[in-house]
């Protein structure tokens, strides 16, 4: 059996085999936990096919991704590396015993070395790079800070006092950045605005950084805090894999107050359009660009999760955002291992991010 038949047999979920109505949100067990990490042990390592976001400042710039990046080099571009490992990050620290523990920690330790991460740090300050990863991949590498900050193990202490200085200049790059940006980018790509502050917020609350978290803050409410009537209908894109619309209300919810996020949905969304509360088709998942939206099923599915834990409980939409989140996360789920490269580079972080977070 290949690896995506057996991944689909451990977590009983099928294109044939679709979420019914009031069925709960699944829930990640070990097996699959391993099988994910199978898959992301596979591609960290793998440093080509590449596809590198690298300005030449001259000839003697022309160098593999591995030089480029000793940390971050695999998974087909930085950002997918980065929510790789958080990925392995992330389920170690959820389960200190996986069968799989000794070798990931083996993996882990041999990527976050000082070296490596001051290699990666240096990389942003060089010329012509500021944009560089702006905000997608910067705000992945602050959730890997973030697990590492708040892991009480001894391997997670070290490696997190070896990413601090990249955490820095990304955090830095934010605070220099988000007062010149007036527009937000409404995209459902890696330049949205939203998604980019989401993880960066969740960083500064778990970490105490008061001047990131109130930058992050007062540029959400610049950015949306009078939107309404949001144009969901208009979604999806051809190749998203955000929605422009559920990330916004998904930073939303962190950053205003319970009562006053309540009130702001109501005018943003009153109502889920059926192009946003059922999940969307996937014809060609060897397409780079087509398969971004198994990615968008479950990152819809983990805003609506989130969405809805923020609302009353006698709200009369929370039901509808919560079945059309495990609509959407058994959707994605199904097609998270495909034996195709185009979508295994990436998606296991986006499943295990909805199921464990």
């Amino acid at each position: 059996m290949r690896l995506s038949g057996l991944f689909l047999t451990l977590i009983g979920i099928s294109a044939m085999n679709p979420a019914r109505a009031g069925e709960p949100m699944p829930e990640l067990t070990r097996p699959q936990a391993s099988a994910f990490i199978a898959l992301a042990l596979k591609n960290i390592d793998r440093e080509f096919p590449n596809k590198p976001e690298h300005v030449w400042n001259g000839p003697d710039d022309g160098k593999s991704p591995r030089v480029l990046h000793p940390a971050f080099f695999g998974c087909y571009d930085w950002h997918s590396s980065v929510h790789g490992h958080w990925m392995l990050v992330r389920l170690l620290k959820r389960d200190p015993a996986l069968p799989e523990a000794a070798k990931v920690r083996a993996v882990l330790a041999a990527r976050f070395t000082a070296e490596n991460l001051r290699t990666e740090a240096e990389y942003f300050n060089q010329p012509n790079r500021k944009s560089f990863e702006r905000m997608y991949g910067w705000t992945w590498l602050l959730k890997l800070a973030e697990e590492l900050h708040s892991w009480d193990d001894s391997d997670a202490r070290a490696w997190s006092k070896n990413l601090q200085p990249l955490a820095d200049v990304i955090v830095a790059s934010y605070l220099e950045f988000l007062p010149k940006q007036t527009y937000a980018i409404r995209t459902g790509v890696h330049g949205n605005t939203a998604f980019g502050l989401t993880f960066a917020h969740d960083y500064a609350v778990t970490t105490g950084n008061a001047k990131l978290r109130e930058r992050i803050e007062e540029r959400a409410r610049f950015y949306y805090g009078n939107d309404a009537d949001a144009p969901a209908g208009w979604e999806p894109g051809g190749n998203d894999f955000l929605s422009p619309s559920l990330c916004e209300a998904d930073l939303m919810r962190r950053v205003l107050p319970r009562d006053e996020f309540r009130k702001w949905w109501a005018q943003f969304l009153p109502a889920l359009p059926k192009s946003l509360a059922e999940p969307a088709t996937v014809t060609d998942r060897s397409d780079p660009q087509l398969v971004h939206l198994d990615g968008l099923n479950l990152s819809r599915a983990w805003c609506l999760k989130g969405i809805a834990a923020a609302l009353a409980a006698d709200d009369p939409t929370r039901k509808s955002l919560e079945e059309s989140a495990a609509r959407h996360a058994r959707a994605g789920l199904a097609h998270v291992i495909s034996d195709d490269y185009a979508g295994e580079h990436w998606l296991a972080s986006f499943a295990v991010y909805l199921l464990v977070n």
